[in-house]
C-alpha cells in the first residue's frame, strides 16, 4: 500500500476518498492524528496525485459534495458530537441565570398540570389586603407563563443576555436587575390591569436596555448588545402601543422595563466613568 497524503480534518479527507470512489479508485482512511489517505493499488498512484492537486485548489467544489452524497457511507468513522445543549446553557449562564430558567420551565410545566388559576392563586402579584405581606408574590409572577411562545421568547432573551450580564458583571448585579424590574414592572402591570398576570418579559426588557445602553457609554465594553437588536426592541414595542403586534397586552410594563433598564445602565456607567 501506498500512502498519499494526510489531512488535519478528516471530513476534508473523507470528501477526497468518496470523490476517488467515483472515479473508479479505491482509497482507505487512516485516523490517527492525522487523517492518513493510503492506496492499495500503485498502479493508480499517478492519477491520484493528479486528482489530489485539482482538489486541493477547490475542496469545498461542489463536485466533491456530490460524490459524498453518491458514495458516502454511516460506517465511514467520522462521529459527529451532538449538540451539547446542557454545556451551551451552563457555559454562558451562571447559577443565577439558570435558577431562573428552571423555575420558569418547572412553574410552566405545572401550570399545564394543575391549571393556571391554581398557580396564580399562589405566586401572584398581591390581589387584597390578606396577601399583602406575601413577599414573595412581588417577584413569583416573572416565572409564570402562559403559552409555549410566551416562555420560549423570554427564556432565549434571559439566557442570552442575563447569562452575559452574570458572566461578566457578576450574579450580584443580574440580581439587582431582576429584582427591581420585576418589583417595578409588576407595580406598574397591577395598577394598569389587576393582579392576574405574569412573565420574565419586564425583566428581559430591562436587560435589553441595559445591555445595549452599557455597551454604548462603557469604554470597556463588559456587556454588549448589537444596534440592530436594539432597534427591533423599539419597533416591537412602538407595534405593540398601536396595537399592530399581539403582545400588546403588556406595553405599557414591556416600556417601563425598558426604561429601568436604561436608567440603571446608566447611572453604572456614569460611576464607572468616575472611577476611571
Amino acid at each position: 500500500m501506498l500512502m498519499i497524503t494526510s489531512f488535519s480534518n478528516p471530513r476534508i479527507a473523507q470528501a477526497f476518498v468518496d470523490y476517488m470512489q467515483t472515479q473508479g479508485v479505491i482509497l482507505t482512511i487512516q485516523h490517527h492524528q492525522q487523517s492518513d489517505i493510503w492506496l492499495a493499488d500503485d498502479a493508480q498512484a499517478e492519477k491520484v496525485r493528479a486528482e489530489l492537486a485539482r482538489f486541493m485548489e477547490n475542496p469545498a467544489d461542489p463536485r466533491y459534495l456530490a460524490a459524498s452524497w453518491q458514495s458516502g457511507q454511516t460506517s465511514s468513522g467520522l462521529h459527529y458530537r451532538r449538540f451539547p445543549l446542557r454545556a451551551a446553557l451552563q457555559e454562558r449562564g451562571g447559577p443565577l441565570t439558570l435558577v431562573i430558567f428552571a423555575a420558569c420551565v418547572l412553574v410552566f410545566l405545572l401550570m399545564n398540570i394543575v391549571g393556571d388559576q391554581k398557580v396564580l392563586i399562589w405566586l401572584s402579584w398581591p390581589s387584597d389586603a390578606a396577601a399583602q405581606f406575601d413577599v414573595w408574590r412581588y417577584f413569583t409572577h416573572a416565572v409564570m407563563h402562559f403559552s409555549l411562545v410566551h416562555i420560549i421568547f423570554n427564556l432565549f432573551w434571559w439566557w442570552y443576555l442575563g447569562g452575559a450580564v452574570e458572566k461578566r458583571l457578576g450574579s450580584g448585579k443580574l440580581l439587582v436587575i431582576t429584582l427591581i424590574s420585576a418589583l417595578l414592572r409588576g407595580f406598574l402591570q397591577f395598577k394598569l390591569s389587576g393582579p392576574w398576570f405574569g412573565g420574565l418579559s419586564g425583566v428581559v426588557y430591562a436587560l435589553i436596555g441595559y445591555v445595549w445602553l452599557r455597551g454604548e457609554r462603557d469604554p470597556e465594553r463588559p456587556v454588549y448588545l448589537p444596534r440592530g437588536l436594539a432597534i427591533f426592541t423599539v419597533v416591537i414595542l412602538v407595534a405593540e402601543w398601536f396595537g399592530v403586534s399581539a403582545m400588546n397586552s403588556a406595553t405599557g410594563a414591556h416600556t417601563a422595563g425598558l426604561l429601568i433598564g436604561l436608567a440603571m445602565a446608566l447611572v453604572d456607567t456614569v460611576n464607572a466613568r468616575k472611577r476611571t
